[in-house]
């Protein structure tokens, strides 16, 4: 990989107007734009070496944080009002109108919420291909035994405590990432008692509707020891996408000699061959798309 990528932090105006930090990753020669949606309280630093390599095959790459979360927080999250889902109605949405290229196609990584927020967003149709890695459905009876206990103890004695306590959920004081909003906590708590997510929620009604509205091709990558997104979850979740052409990619990490990769190492330096992989379906995409 090239160590001459050239990055900016760059200001990033919500479709609201809330201020959010961005990073873009400069190609010396680009070809197409991509843009990085990541996970539920994870920085987009974390995304820094995937965006690099991303670059240097010619894809200008932008990352960011959304509200409440790294270089996007404010001061406090104690009394920081948001939804869960602002994130794809607010924040993604602009950085799909701020990176979208005149002259290039637009493609989309998410990484677990990164493919929820795909189909909320007001306009996925300007993305010519998206490719997901660890989305899943959520509810604790897709995941192993032994991670439901740790995943219901969080929702039913540590969560409710950390939050009447904090104001919020000190998810970093856990080891499990950035500390998160407190209506973050609430809806992700409430959509993970359901199979098919927010989906089954009957405060949520048309999600299903908008999901079929979307049409940009896919790919939703799962790793078998990935035990909170595992492919009984991806396969509940992206049953949505129903007029997306769709593929599921499932991967035996073990077998193919890339070790443990679980629900984080989809982007850790380790599994450099998965992104070539990734950006390998966006060039022939392109080039298919071009030829049409």
């Amino acid at each position: 990989m090239s160590t001459s990528i050239r990055s900016e932090t760059l200001p990033l105006l919500a479709l609201d107007d809330y201020q959010l930090a961005a990073t873009r990753y400069h190609a010396e020669r680009p070809q197409a734009q991509l843009l990085i949606a990541g996970a539920t309280g994870v920085p987009q630093g974390f995304y820094r070496r995937f965006a690099e390599h991303a670059a240097s095959r010619g894809f200008n790459t932008m990352t960011l944080d959304y509200r409440g979360i790294g270089q996007s927080r404010p001061d406090s999250l104690r009394g920081f009002e948001m939804e869960y889902l602002d994130w794809a109605h607010l924040d993604l949405a602009a950085a799909v109108d701020q990176h979208r290229h005149a002259e290039r196609p637009l493609f989309m990584i998410g990484h677990s919420f990164g493919g929820h927020a795909f189909g909320l967003l007001p306009n996925h149709d300007q993305v010519a291909g998206f490719y997901t890695f660890g989305t899943g459905a959520g509810w604790h009876g897709w995941i192993p035994k032994a991670e439901q206990i740790r995943v219901l103890a969080m929702w039913r004695v540590i969560g409710p405590l950390m939050t009447r306590y904090k104001g919020y959920l000190a998810w970093s004081k856990l080891g499990m990432g950035e500390d998160l909003p407190l209506g973050v906590y609430r809806q992700w708590k409430r959509w993970c008692r359901f199979p098919r997510y927010f989906f089954d929620d009957p405060q949520m009604p048309g999600l299903a509707e908008r999901f079929a509205q979307v049409s940009t091709p896919m790919v939703a990558f799962n790793s078998l020891d990935d035990l909170w997104a595992p492919p009984a979850s991806r396969d509940a979740f992206m049953a949505a996408y129903v007029n997306a052409p769709y593929q599921a990619r499932t991967l035996d990490s073990q077998a193919e000699g890339l070790g443990t990769i679980g629900h984080m190492g989809y982007f850790r330096p380790a599994a450099q061959r998965l992104w070539d992989e990734t950006l390998d379906w966006f060039e022939q995409l392109r080039i298919e798309q071009r030829a049409a």
